[in-house]
């Protein structure tokens, strides 16, 4: 059985955890092995300083927004030209060492190795209309090792806010749309807006015709 590897991106409040939790429960079911890793507690560098630099700079409170205790968010919504700068120059940090932590879970893990965000929700946070910042996306793209199969769950702004009150309306709104043109660079499997059950079959049937149709769309395969 080959490793491979499956990535959920989208904006705060897309329900990334939840089908996150639901696919790897169908998995395990059919007895496929899963292991799953975080983007930002796996792969990113200088976890401890970057956190330190928006509580104690920026002034964001850190914390998790939930409907009854909303969060006032202060980090990747502050977009000024030299915190865009510093940002990028630490997403290519981060794209080297995602090729390392890749390299080492592939070799050590069989099945479907699945991560929670990826490079993608590092760059959607940048303004992805401007070209510069689309040249050097494209350049960190290449850089990363792609995935097998790449899910991006959309989600209405609003109903995302809702779900999870921690950025300005605005800026969710920008976020959503740095992911959509991130669709078109990466290859993202867009899935739609949708309740749990129907997201999830989506999730399923965009899984099983990936790698279990007569002719794979990749290379990798689940049975060796």
């Amino acid at each position: 059985m080959k490793s491979i590897l499956i990535t959920f991106s989208g904006i705060d409040g897309s329900g990334k955890s939840t089908q996150i939790e639901k696919l790897r429960t169908y998995l395990q079911e059919e007895g496929i092995p899963v292991t799953q890793m975080a983007f930002w507690d796996n792969v990113v560098l200088f976890r401890s300083a970057r956190t330190g630099f928006s509580k104690n700079v920026l002034q964001s409170d850190g914390a998790v927004g939930t409907p009854e205790r909303p969060a006032q968010r202060n980090d990747k919504n502050t977009q000024a030209w030299p915190l865009l700068l510093g940002r990028s120059i630490l997403h290519l940090f981060d794209v080297v060492n995602l090729r390392r932590v890749v390299q080492k879970a592939k070799a050590s893990h069989q099945g479907v190795i699945i991560f929670d965000r990826y490079i993608f929700d590092q760059l959607a946070a940048l303004p992805m209309r401007n070209p510069l910042v689309r040249g050097y996306a494209r350049l960190l793209l290449a850089l990363a090792p792609k995935p097998d199969l790449s899910y991006l769950l959309d989600a209405v702004p609003e109903v995302a806010r809702e779900r999870k009150p921690e950025y300005p309306l605005e800026f969710m709104h920008k976020y959503r749309d740095s992911y959509l043109e991130l669709r078109k660079l990466a290859g993202l499997q867009l899935i739609a807006p949708g309740g749990q059950v129907e997201v999830h079959d989506s999730i399923v049937d965009r899984f099983d015709k990936t790698f279990f149709s007569p002719t794979p769309q990749v290379d990798s395969a689940i049975v060796a």
